[in-house]
């Protein structure tokens, strides 16, 4: 492993007893530099078995569910190393560092994951560290209790993909390391979960591109259209109620030619935004195209919708838009209303009544809400 500089290194304390190293930490005695000192020993043996690899890509290549691998990564790194404390980060769609998976991982620590993840990526880089609150290598190191960390890298087929790490809740009075033979051999494993971690979230990026708008980050129009037959299907075998809001910005054409479209794209993904924020998390919220936005409601009446859409509408006209670019643009919003079974008994009908609604309220002064009627 690489030993970077870790900055100004913590005051040296007296070593306590094995009794009292024992009684202090049940996971093993000494601190993480210690404990892996003595781990070394009796593990490279194992890691270079046939069963070690096998073992690892069994249980890596057998879903393409990133969170799962991630979770395997974090409970079978402590079957091989005296630490009780490991989180998976990795970089999320918007390409922002996330913890994926974590094992005892407190809250506390999880900016600390974070930034010692993106040093990683970074640097492409392993990483060591007898306490974080001195540890030069963090914009911000960490404060509050001593902590002690070890960070392996996920490499995939062409750049570090995230980080797996263990943290100790104590400092440690040396740098934690990994001799040359047991590194190699470790590495090899690791990468083998890396690659499979690389994988799956390339086929879930991949599936959620297929489903969602680039733009906005909010679901397609395909998906809108199967999600809504797929809840229309339910309503009607269910009998409940089914509700659909078209929601059309009104004045977005002046922003696009006042401010350009560079501008108005950044309009419509705060709008978006606001969207998304006044609707429930069982609603599917989608860019229907252009500067119009769909929400399905399952379950809900044409009272309820009308609640949600006033609440959509009522934030949209308070929002100060392209405040970021020291403008102050002022949007509202038009919006229709439709309800299964009331007006319509297909996903079709139900998109027709909603279109035609919000038409209703552009043609009627704009910046209101409309709801559909036999």
């Amino acid at each position: 492993m690489t030993r970077p500089a870790t900055g100004r290194a913590p005051a040296r304390r007296a070593r306590p007893g094995p009794r009292q190293r024992a009684a202090a930490d049940p996971v093993a005695v000494g601190d993480l530099a210690r404990r892996l000192h003595d781990a070394q020993r009796a593990l490279r043996p194992r890691l270079v078995t046939r069963s070690a690899l096998a073992h690892i890509v069994q249980s890596t290549h057998a879903t393409l569910d990133p969170r799962r691998v991630a979770e395997f990564l974090v409970s079978w790194a402590p079957t091989w190393w005296p630490v009780s404390i490991w989180a998976v980060v990795t970089t999320d769609v918007d390409g922002q560092l996330a913890v994926l998976a974590q094992r005892a991982l407190p809250e506390s620590l999880a900016s600390t994951a974070q930034a010692v993840a993106g040093w990683m990526v970074h640097s492409g880089e392993d990483f060591a560290s007898a306490d974080l609150r001195y540890d030069s290598r963090l914009a911000a190191p960490a404060g509050g209790s001593a902590v002690a960390a070890i960070g392996f890298v996920l490499r995939g087929r062409e750049q570090v993909i995230g980080a797996l790490i263990g943290f100790d809740r104590r400092a440690s009075e040396s740098e934690p390391a990994l001799n040359t033979g047991v590194r190699g051999a470790w590495a090899s494993l690791v990468t083998t979960g890396a690659l499979a971690l690389e994988n799956a979230m390339v086929v879930t990026r991949a599936e959620a591109l297929s489903v969602t708008d680039d733009l906005t980050r909010l679901y397609n129009s395909r998906y809108m259209n199967l999600s809504l037959r797929r809840e229309t299907k339910r309503a009607v075998r269910t009998g409940r109620t089914l509700s659909l809001l078209f929601i059309d910005m009104d004045g977005f054409k002046a922003v696009n030619d006042t401010y350009g479209h560079l501008y108005g794209s950044r309009a419509l993904v705060e709008a978006a935004a606001v969207i998304r924020g006044s609707a429930r998390e069982t609603d599917v919220v989608a860019r229907f195209g252009g500067d119009e936005f769909a929400v399905i409601l399952p379950e809900t009446d044409s009272e309820g919708a009308t609640m949600v859409a006033e609440r959509i509408r009522d934030r949209i006209a308070a929002h100060s838009f392209l405040t970021a670019d020291r403008l102050d643009v002022r949007l509202t919003a038009s919006v229709g209303i439709a309800t299964l079974p009331d007006v319509a008994a297909s996903a079709e009908e139900l998109v027709q009544a909603a279109d035609r609604a919000m038409y209703k309220v552009k043609m009627s002064g704009k910046n209101g809400i409309h709801l559909a009627s036999d």
